[in-house]
């Protein structure tokens, strides 16, 4: 299932969080040798990860760390604008509407299914709060896995070769990319409101202001 957490909320589900942070830490020091920090007890977690960070996380049965993403308006400190201008022409992406999507993360044992259902969530998020593009950081071998679930972005800048290439995307939710997404996750769009929701605690059908 797909949980919608806020950091200030994160520390209720402690299984969740460790093995998301430690999934992170496999997948961007270890598999991609990125220069992130990891703690003493090797969980993966920078100045992005606080309070008001928005994460969308699938947990599976066991209550551990499928998959994730976390997101921040970008009216707020974000890392594209903080590190990766020379990527997007110097120019700061603020905006009411653009939010930033990063540490897009699968543990070892995720199917591109759980891929599209992060991206399903994403555009949810959009869709009730009023957000209408993603902007992000990503690495060369996300493309395969973007264009596989039918959500490839609009590519800002990139730099590097190779499996070492990082690009900077702008990513737009129309009603064809949610219905291909939906297909590709076998998750229904009801379903989707319905964990939404929950993980706000509203009544179905009621949407959260943003």
């Amino acid at each position: 299932m797909l949980r919608f957490v806020y950091g200030s909320n994160l520390g209720q589900f402690e299984k969740l969080r460790a093995s998301m942070h430690r999934d992170r830490t496999y997948q961007f020091r270890d598999r991609l040798g990125w220069p992130v920090r990891v703690d003493e007890f090797g969980e993966e977690r920078d100045e992005y990860d606080h309070d008001e960070t928005l994460y969308v996380i699938w947990e599976r049965p066991d209550g551990s760390h499928g998959g994730s993403m976390r997101l921040l308006p970008t009216l707020k400190a974000t890392m594209v604008n903080d590190h990766f201008l020379h990527l997007t022409g110097g120019q700061p992406v603020k905006s009411e509407t653009i939010w930033e999507c990063t540490r897009f993360c699968l543990s070892r044992e995720a199917t591109s299914r759980v891929a599209a259902a992060l991206m399903l969530a994403g555009g949810e998020v959009m869709q009730r709060l009023g957000i209408e593009h993603f902007v992000g950081v990503f690495d060369a071998p996300m493309k395969r896995i973007y264009k596989k679930i039918g959500s490839s972005p609009i590519i800002l800048g990139t730099e590097g070769q190779g499996r070492h290439q990082t690009s900077v995307g702008l990513w737009q939710f129309t009603e064809e990319a949610r219905h291909n997404i939906s297909s590709s996750a076998s998750i229904s769009q009801p379903l989707m409101r319905i964990w939404f929701d929950r993980s706000f605690g509203l009544p179905s059908g009621i949407q959260r202001s943003a």
